[in-house]
């Protein structure tokens, strides 16, 4: 968790909750062997690369939506004709809360997570998701502590515990 500067609020940045294993697939594979590999890794997307360069994205909705209802051959078809792009990301140091904002405009639910032109990320809907139950754990644990401030401890109780 990152304090901001001035304030002293602690916000939870990108980093702080991304997948940090990214898999990437050449724009050019097919949709079987990008199938494949999602289901080998147990993923749910894959970075499309051009020439080593992030592009797009693939999900297991664009199987769904792009090859499997619009009956396509997915031995035949090629990612590049079925991932999502342009491919829209967020940098390393974005708070979480402007990284949601943006997603829901967007209307994505993954999105990579860069540091200058590199991808060192992805930061999902389910990550978020899963941060809240580890902040209201910590939160316990601080109100059940012996040493907790009285003025703490009631806010704690009040909507913690």
């Amino acid at each position: 968790m990152s304090e901001t500067s001035g304030q002293g609020n602690v916000t939870l940045k990108v980093e702080d909750v991304m997948t940090k294993e990214v898999i990437t697939i050449d724009e050019n594979a097919t949709v079987k062997e990008a199938a494949e590999i999602m289901d080998k890794n147990e993923i749910s997307c894959l970075i499309a690369l051009r020439k080593g360069r992030a592009i797009g994205i693939i999900t297991e909705r664009d199987l769904l939506k792009r090859v499997i209802v619009e009956a396509k051959n997915p031995e035949k078809t090629k990612v590049e004709a079925v991932m999502s792009s342009p491919l829209e990301v967020v940098d390393v140091g974005t708070d979480l809360e402007k990284a949601l904002r943006l997603m829901f405009l967007k209307k994505i639910k993954k999105m990579p997570v860069v540091d200058k032109d590199s991808i060192l990320g992805l930061v999902s809907l389910t990550d978020i998701a899963r941060c809240q139950p580890a902040i209201i754990t910590l939160l316990k644990s601080f109100a059940a502590a012996r040493d907790t401030p009285k003025s703490m401890k009631k806010v704690l109780n009040h909507y913690i515990v």
